[in-house]
């Protein structure tokens, strides 16, 4: 029979933290929002000027281009995030009878994603049309959903990482993993020519806002279960 393992208890600083940092990733993600859907002249020219110049890089180095596809096609795809997500969601009941981190977990990679396709046919972006294309993707632009989905489910691994007290090498490998997955999926997506800079940068706003949210249910439901022991019944 699986047992819980010991987890660090929620500190109280960060549960006061989490509201400031949900309105500044609000604000940020509507204010970016309202100036794609306007399209805010000077933020447009600066989209266009990136996606000019990593284009023709592109264009040129077919190598890096190749490695870029293959990274964002099967490593950072978001179906390969989500197959990790439920494993790991597998592996929190099989080994730690941690049904409702696991469904926590499974839910909240599925709210982002229903919010990602929302807001692309929402705000229905166009994506970058090249001549001379070296990629192609589906759907709307913006948000990213590479970039969102790696950054919603890198920060609640880590964030489970540390609810389990995970310390010394395999949580500084496990951010430096984190970091460069998202970062290293939003690039590739810029360098491939199927995404303006934007939808990346909104794609990380709303991941973080998403992992920040989740994080504060998870806290709040740990003090609640701290505070009343006999109310914490196993699922």
């Amino acid at each position: 029979m699986p047992t819980r393992s010991v987890e660090s208890p929620p500190h109280p600083r960060a549960e006061r933290t989490v509201p400031r940092w949900a309105g500044a990733l609000g604000f940020a993600s509507a204010l970016l929002l309202t100036l794609v859907v306007l399209r805010w002249n000077p933020l447009m020219r600066l989209d266009a000027d990136i996606a000019d110049t990593s284009h023709g890089w592109a264009v040129d180095a077919d190598a890096m281009t190749q490695a870029c596809r293959i990274l964002t096609d099967w490593v950072w795809d978001p179906w390969t995030m989500r197959i990790l997500t439920f494993l790991v969601a597998i592996w929190l009941v099989w080994r730690h009878a941690a049904l409702w981190t696991a469904v926590w977990l499974v839910v909240t990679c599925a709210l982002a994603t229903l919010v990602q396709q929302t807001l692309k046919a929402a705000v229905d972006r166009p994506r970058p049309v090249w001549p001379d294309p070296v990629d192609s993707a589906h759907y709307a632009a913006f948000p990213s959903g590479h970039a969102m989905t790696a950054t919603v489910v890198c920060g609640l691994l880590l964030w489970l990482l540390h609810r389990y007290g995970v310390v010394g090498l395999v949580w500084h490998t496990a951010v430096a993993v984190a970091v460069v997955s998202v970062a290293g999926v939003g690039l590739t997506r810029v360098w491939l020519g199927v995404h303006w800079t934007t939808d990346v940068v909104g794609g990380w706003l709303l991941g973080a806002l998403v992992v920040v949210l989740a994080v504060g249910v998870d806290i709040r439901r740990r003090s609640r279960d701290q505070a009343h022991p006999t109310d914490d019944v196993p699922l």
